[in-house]
């Protein structure tokens, strides 16, 4: 258990196991969790492969049978590859996003807020140019070679990442509960009262404009 005062010096990432014959990301192959990011992503993202490692690597450093929430603090990629790793989702509140900008992902424990923080190292990126320049967006996409790119992700794996140990506070990243709700006025709808006489959508605060309704014709 990591406790007491929040430890955020940097701590090496461990020697973990690692063979190109035999790799695993979490319960999945390699292979099995490529086919599950063009599933449940769209495409063969770069950023959700580094995102595998790095949730397997949080997931490994951390206390067996606990109950634990994450954080990325990034809403690019890396919260679909906690999403398809662990039962940490955006809808059922135990993934929360913290947008830093940074690439990193928290696992804790959500009573005691006990974790790992995994990011993706920038001193290390020298070592795997293709990815550097990926990352750092030094060329533009078209400019990249994707096949180097996700050869030297796949070669590089735990190589790519630094580790942390650190303590949260669960209140400051937990989704807020809706509380008490009432019926707008202007479009008739539930919303919560929090926001207001109106709903955010009736207060102009809204992407839609020329909504018309229309009737459903669909029979169960």
């Amino acid at each position: 258990m990591i406790g007491g005062r929040p430890d955020c010096s940097g701590v090496h990432a461990p020697q973990v196991e690692w063979s190109k014959a035999h790799m695993n990301i979490c319960t999945y192959s390699l292979e099995e969790y490529l086919h599950l990011i063009k599933s449940f992503h769209g495409h063969l993202a770069p950023g959700l492969i580094v995102g595998g490692f790095m949730v397997d690597l949080a997931m490994k450093n951390l206390p067996e049978g606990q109950f634990f929430d994450a954080v990325c603090e990034t809403e690019v990629c890396l919260p679909d590859a906690v999403q398809i790793l662990t039962p940490c989702t955006i809808g059922n509140g135990w993934l929360s996003i913290v947008n830093f900008g940074r690439f990193a992902v928290t696992l804790y424990e959500k009573y005691t807020g006990a974790g790992v923080r995994v990011y993706l190292d920038t001193e290390k990126l020298n070592n795997w140019p293709e990815v550097r320049d990926w990352y750092l967006k030094k060329k533009k996409k078209h400019e990249q070679d994707k096949d180097l790119l996700i050869a030297q992700i796949k070669e590089a794996g735990y190589g790519l990442l630094g580790m942390q140990k650190l303590q949260v506070d669960p209140e400051k990243v937990r989704r807020r509960k809706m509380g008490p709700v009432a019926i707008c006025p202007a479009c008739g709808e539930a919303y919560p009262m929090r926001d207001g006489d109106k709903c955010r959508n009736c207060q102009g605060d809204t992407p839609y404009k020329d909504a018309v309704a229309v009737t459903n014709k669909l029979k169960i």
